[in-house]
């Protein structure tokens, strides 16, 4: 005879619009409540724009504002520091400094301050230091912070013929064509100047080893990559991120995906050979064992 228990449907958070969540005094990674955590623990969000984020399209691979505030408050209290090795146009340190944490930048390129202080500016922002240099070595100079994030060079990609900073069309600055090859520097010491990339694995490696050395024991890091090709193959770099991360003292903690619908999707390879558009970057999470 078939049974005529019903079975149970798996327990669902129940998510009240108007009803504030309950913060719990034993939450040492964050200031969330307990509803407000778990909405930010699902597998994947999608990306947000806002008006902070058009002077950062100067930079030929800006993030967006909100999609790191969001972590900046998920990982983060009030008055923690927050480091990003590859600060680019300063969205990681706008970000922090929106949410009342302190951000400190380091980038090889000196033109990317500029446009990063002309955006914190405009933002009223004081609670930054950003330092113009090799991160392999201006790491040394800084204190511990409670948090990295960031988004390092994706190799050379730059250097092939996706080209450089985008043009603005007059709709957005994520859907303009790009114009112009653009390199973020000519330095051997640039990561998106290697030519092999196992050479730009390794330098990453020593660059994230300096950062780990810096992170407090029981924090957390957050690496943002998406896959590419390199010599023309599709690379999945999450596959050689991961390990790398885990070599230094990292523990894996999970992958989000930053979904990017708005991204124009091109006719590469057609007709001839399937190939994928990215609209979408891996937001790895790693934590520091105490």
């Amino acid at each position: 005879m078939k049974s005529t228990t019903k079975k149970k449907n798996p327990r669902k958070p129940k998510l009240e619009e108007n009803k504030p969540g309950k913060y719990d005094k034993r939450n040492k990674v964050n200031s969330l409540t307990g509803r407000d955590w778990l909405l930010l623990s699902g597998s994947f969000w999608t990306s947000v724009g806002g008006a902070d984020d058009k002077e950062a399209y100067g930079h030929p691979a800006p993030f967006l504002t909100k999609d790191i505030q969001k972590l900046v408050g998920l990982f983060t209290k009030k008055g923690m520091t927050v480091l990003d090795p590859f600060a680019g146009s300063g969205t990681t340190l706008l970000a922090s400094n929106q949410l009342g944490r302190i951000g400190i930048g380091i980038d090889i390129n000196s033109s990317y301050k500029k446009i990063a202080q002309k955006r914190l500016c405009a933002n009223g922002c004081k609670k930054y230091e950003y330092i113009v240099g090799d991160s392999l070595k201006k790491i040394d100079s800084i204190s511990t912070v409670d948090y990295i994030v960031t988004s390092p060079p994706y190799h050379n990609i730059l250097q092939n013929n996706g080209k450089g900073i985008r043009h603005h069309n007059g709709k957005s600055y994520r859907m303009g064509a790009r114009e112009g090859v653009e390199c973020y520097t000519n330095k051997k010491n640039d990561l998106g100047n290697f030519n092999e990339y196992d050479d730009f694995i390794s330098s990453l490696s020593g660059i994230m080893s300096k950062s780990f050395s810096k992170l407090k024991k029981g924090r957390y890091c957050t690496v943002i990559m998406s896959d590419f090709t390199v010599n023309k193959k599709e690379k999945c770099v999450q596959a050689d991120i991961v390990p790398m991360m885990e070599k230094i003292g990292f523990e894996f903690c999970g992958t989000v995906i930053l979904l990017q619908p708005v991204k124009p999707l091109f006719p590469f390879g057609y007709p001839y050979a399937y190939k994928i558009n990215h609209q979408h970057h891996n937001m790895m999470h790693f934590r520091k064992p105490q």
